[in-house]
């Protein structure tokens, strides 16, 4: 009789267990799904405001909701649910039209409706120049390179950091892109070394559908290509002032 009621309670304590880790993992799915999922940046496309290893907090909700907001990317349902379109100058993660199982990180520069060219280097609107002035060069601590910084103003007030590795590079000059309705123009804000939506081929223009969430604010980032979980190196390669940085 002992015996059998140390088993009952052997049975209760893992069937307890059972339920604390299912209830933390339908709890981890709604945050998930709902309200913020982690990135990392694995490319030096959005720098400076971004840099390769830097992991950080995207708001689901900021967008709404769509197929590609589930788990697996499910498709239960078609177009968005409680939308809330992007602004200019929002810093957004969306699935590439061309291939959803890749998830990519740019800047929203063109609304629909919008004419977006570059001329000379030099982002055009709707055929007003952005608002650009030069700022201290940026020292790259992948290449050891300093690196010309501008400080561009979009016609909402928006105002971010751009590279520019070189001059005629091969996306400074461009046809004039009108993006269609329902759909988005994104580029990185490392202007010379972005493959976004002045690549039609790669790219192009990004539906609303294809929209993930907003990037908020950046909680961890390492340096020396060290992946995160390397936690010996943290004291060499974190770069700690980067930590609860706001996405802007």
């Amino acid at each position: 009789m002992h015996v059998y009621a140390q088993e009952k309670r052997k049975e209760s304590k893992l069937a307890e267990t059972g339920r604390v880790v299912v209830q933390a993992l339908l709890i981890a799915l709604v945050i998930r799904t709902l309200l913020f999922q982690p990135f990392n940046i694995p490319s030096g496309s959005m720098k400076a405001t971004l840099l390769v290893g830097d992991y950080l907090f995207v708001s689901q909700y900021s967008y709404g909701y769509s197929r590609y907001s589930l788990p697996f990317s499910l498709p239960l349902f078609s177009g968005r649910i409680f939308g809330s379109e992007p602004k200019r100058g929002d810093v957004a993660v969306f699935r590439l039209p061309r291939d959803t199982s890749m998830d990519y990180i740019k800047r929203v520069i063109g609304l629909p409706g919008d004419r977006i060219q570059m001329i000379g280097g030099l982002l055009h609107i709707n055929g007003v120049p952005v608002k650009r002035e030069s700022i201290g060069d940026f020292l790259d601590d992948e290449s050891g390179h300093s690196i010309r910084r501008w400080r561009e103003t979009l016609p909402n007030g928006v105002s971010y950091e751009t590279l520019d590795l070189q001059d005629n590079g091969s996306l400074d000059d461009t046809e004039e892109y009108v993006v269609p309705p329902g759909h988005y123009f994104m580029m990185g804000d490392n202007r010379d070394n972005s493959l976004d939506s002045r690549v039609p081929s790669a790219v192009g223009y990004v539906p609303f559908e294809n929209f993930i969430g907003k990037a908020q604010i950046i909680f961890f980032s390492i340096g020396d290509g060290e992946p995160a979980w390397h936690i010996w190196s943290w004291p060499r390669s974190g770069r700690w002032s980067r930590l609860f940085t706001l996405v802007r």
